[in-house]
């Protein structure tokens, strides 16, 4: 990673300040974010899952198939208007909305 590219807190995705200090890089945005972090390691280990696991809840796996099926409508609704031969002004509209839509999908928590 570069140094001038923003960092991210590992735990819920918000952007880090830089922080101009020595010493190990910040990994976390706030104490809640770390022990959040913290909480979910020590949980992984208990469970006996490997380290890279992701768990979620049955409302957290629905959200997140909702929101992969918005991605989904808003890329065919790029793509029937391309074909459709729409305006550049209405593919633009549309495309803003599919990155939105990618956006939304960025978060997991």
């Amino acid at each position: 990673m570069e140094a001038d590219e923003p960092k991210h807190c590992a735990w819920c995705g918000r952007r880090l300040p830089g922080s101009g200090r020595i010493g190990r890089p910040r990994r976390y945005c706030a104490q809640p974010c770390r022990q959040r972090a913290y909480e979910r390691r020590a949980a992984l280990q208990r469970g006996g899952l490997p380290e890279d696991a992701v768990v979620l809840s049955t409302s957290e796996l629905a959200d997140l198939q909702d929101r992969l099926f918005q991605l989904r409508c808003a890329a065919e609704d790029v793509v029937t208007a391309a074909q459709d031969g729409a305006e550049n002004e209405e593919l633009r509209k549309l495309a803003a909305e599919l990155v939105e839509s990618a956006k939304g999908l960025e978060r997991l928590r």
